[in-house]
């Protein structure tokens, strides 16, 4: 299929389903596909561009990974650090066990404000602790902070998102900065992201998408109810698909930790299922022993988002959407187009 017909078999893809978002894809520098659909605001009928910023949800723990492989790489601390020695904070029922590299592969055991499989709507956490007045990581401590351990450290794969807020803590008391300011600098900066960052739902900058909720009767509501007013170390982020594909040419190329450091960021630490492992915020598919796409993806109320780099082809996705579902049909339309799973891909 020629480049012309792939982007316009996507493009009526994304129309057909009545996606809401963009796409991006490059194989090395060759740009494979650049597409938007639907309404950045459907109130003003503002479309969607693929320079338009989108919530990625929690696409951007890696952001959080990268951020404390940061620190180890200059020896402010390691990854066998334990919590209670590298964060100034009272967990009176954490195991004391606790070390970076639990945090970063779900494995603490640590309690969670928001547990995936318990809870189903993320909205009902705010019923009870209002979403504007969490503007700060250590805002998020009283949701989970007294809780009793859920598993002991080291033994089971549990996805938490506390765990990155706590990652998120320590680097701000290592570095002497926000969060937010922390990754600004060190991570969007070096890789030329200069629409990304953390914005506040009451002060979105211009080119940003509203998040939408689609309701079963047909009307829709924004977000801005029910996702945390700022994005923070589990998730929130804002960018532009290109930028996420040059966040990944940044980290593949070293611009973000030196090569070794890279290698171990990029390692299987942990097994998930068959075929799905884990390394530190990023997930990794393997197939026939070969491991084929290292994605990242994120879910809030009116946010998807997928993104990914296949190694055996050397092309990277990003596929950002301002509603509640679409990016993960997108990105397997992708995949499939593009053969990028397949063991035909050299």
């Amino acid at each position: 299929m020629s480049d012309h017909n792939l982007k316009k078999s996507i493009e009526e893809f994304m129309k057909k389903s009545t996606f809401s978002g963009a796409a991006f894809v490059k194989k090395e520098d060759k740009l494979l596909i650049e597409a938007a659909s639907g309404y950045a605001n459907r109130a003003e009928q503002i479309v969607n561009s693929v320079d338009t910023r989108f919530g990625i949800a929690s696409g951007c723990k890696i952001f959080t990974a990268i951020a404390i492989a940061q620190l180890v790489e200059r020896n402010v601390l390691s990854y066998t650090t334990k919590l209670s020695d590298c964060l100034d904070v009272s967990f009176p029922n954490f195991h004391e066990a606790i070390t970076v590299h639990h945090l970063l592969t779900h494995t603490s055991g640590i309690p969670d404000y928001f547990d995936e499989d318990v809870m189903d709507d993320f909205e009902d956490l705010w019923k009870e602790t209002p979403m504007y007045l969490l503007k700060r990581l250590k805002d998020f401590l009283p949701l989970f902070q007294e809780n009793k351990m859920l598993d002991t450290p080291g033994e089971t794969f549990h996805y938490n998102n506390a765990g990155y807020i706590l990652l998120g803590l320590i680097v701000e008391q290592q570095s002497g900065m926000t969060f937010q300011k922390y990754v600004e600098k060190h991570i969007f900066e070096r890789c030329g992201m200069t629409d990304s960052g953390y914005f506040s739902l009451d002060c979105l900058p211009r080119r940003t998408a509203i998040g939408y909720i689609d309701e079963e009767d047909g009307s829709f509501r924004t977000n801005t109810y029910s996702i945390p007013i700022i994005g923070g170390a589990d998730g929130g982020a804002y960018v532009t698909a290109p930028e996420m594909v040059r966040f990944w040419n940044g980290l593949f190329s070293y611009h973000l930790l030196n090569k070794e450091n890279t290698r171990l960021f990029l390692h299987p630490h942990v097994s998930v299922k068959e075929g799905v492992e884990y390394g530190y915020g990023v997930w990794i598919n393997r197939r026939n022993d070969r491991i084929v796409k290292f994605h990242v993806m994120g879910y809030d109320p009116g946010v998807c988002f997928h993104s990914a780099y296949y190694p055996q082809s050397n092309v990277t996705v990003a596929i950002p959407s301002n509603c509640s579902e679409g990016a993960f049909d997108v990105m397997k339309e992708v995949e499939s187009q593009l053969e990028l799973l397949s063991d035909k891909v050299k």
